[in-house]
């Protein structure tokens, strides 16, 4: 089989291997890939110096897709020809994070070997099945991005209000899940043109903060002054200020993002408004079965910005470094 496999922090350092099929454990399977996506952290292991040095040549990406084509003597959760996917962190079967977990030293891409290969051997506990109305390619976005909006969003009621900043992997999914659940989402960008098709996907309103730097008073304004229930924070701690000050009395902050780790926050806007700040860091296999199934009965279908083909994978990576448009980037392992 062939297999892209980093040797070092730096896109250069991505190099395409001849390597033997491997053999499933007694409680392993065998899946061949069928398709994986890029997340935003796939940039820092590509920052040099300044980035997430890996332990050793680690085959990338945590998020991918695939059939199952060989099972385990001891392997009991899957089927030859079972159309699955990987939990992120894969030994998170429930409850909180699992404390030797916080390391990465089970995440896929990091600790362990990722997604990008023809095949890869898991242990049954560290899949799930895909749901039914998704394609492979749809399938491979969905442990990291859509996981962690569904960790943010899932106990959203139909009456509140969610404001999500930008539009990237993380924000589009928290917008699809939150308009399923029936709440009303605002949605924020730098880009007009992003605007119109976060509106196309559901948004309700739509705030551009490069015209509106003080964007958490526009929020305000759109909510009659009250604040809106909850915020999707894909950014980090410099816009936590500004999304605890649109939350309404008794709101929830979801911080998700680390973009950029420069900003700071007063306490008192924190106490001043009773507000809930909740860091969120993807979700357990439990939580994913019970996404999937959310997924399956809403007919929900992620959003892809760009396909690459299994030779041009570099060019994947090269595009996530650049931003993307709009959606997420997959590379078709078997095209």
């Amino acid at each position: 089989m062939l297999a892209y496999r980093l040797t070092a922090p730096d896109l250069n350092a991505l190099h395409l291997f001849d390597e033997a099929i491997p053999e499933p454990g007694p409680t392993e399977v065998i899946v061949k890939m069928r398709a994986a996506s890029l997340n935003y952290k796939d940039t820092f292991y590509l920052a040099g110096d300044k980035g997430i040095r890996l332990p050793r040549p680690t085959i990338p990406l945590s998020d991918g897709s695939g059939e199952v084509v060989a099972v385990g003597s001891h392997a009991t959760r899957f089927s030859v020809g079972d159309r699955v996917v990987g939990n992120f962190v894969q030994d998170w079967l429930y409850g909180s994070i699992p404390e030797h977990a916080v390391d990465s030293s089970t995440t896929l891409g990091h600790g362990i070997d990722g997604c990008l290969a023809e095949y890869r051997a898991f242990n049954e506990q560290g899949l799930l099945r895909l749901p039914r109305n998704l394609s492979w390619e749809e399938g491979a976005t969905l442990p990291c991005a859509a996981l962690t909006a569904w960790n943010a969003v899932r106990d959203v009621r139909a009456w509140e209000t969610v404001l999500i900043l930008g539009t990237g992997g993380v924000a589009l999914f928290a917008l699809q899940f939150a308009k399923a659940l029936g709440a009303k989402a605002i949605v924020t960008s730098s880009s007009d043109a992003k605007l119109a098709r976060a509106v196309d996907i559901g948004a309700d309103q739509v705030v551009n903060y490069h015209n509106n730097p003080e964007w958490h008073q526009e929020v305000r304004k759109l909510t009659g002054g009250r604040g809106v229930e909850h915020v999707v924070d894909t950014v980090g701690p410099d816009t936590l200020e500004r999304s605890i000050a649109a939350a309404a009395r008794d709101g929830h902050v979801h911080l998700v993002g680390l973009i950029n780790p420069a900003g700071s926050v007063k306490a008192l806007s924190i106490l001043g408004g009773m507000v809930s700040v909740r860091g969120v860091r993807v979700g357990s296999r439990k939580m994913f079965e019970e996404m999937n199934a959310f997924i399956e009965s809403k007919d929900i279908h992620p959003i892809i910005g760009h396909r690459y083909a299994w030779d041009d994978a570099k060019a994947a990576f090269i595009r996530q470094l650049d931003g993307p448009d709009f959606g997420k980037i997959v590379v078709d392992i078997d095209a």
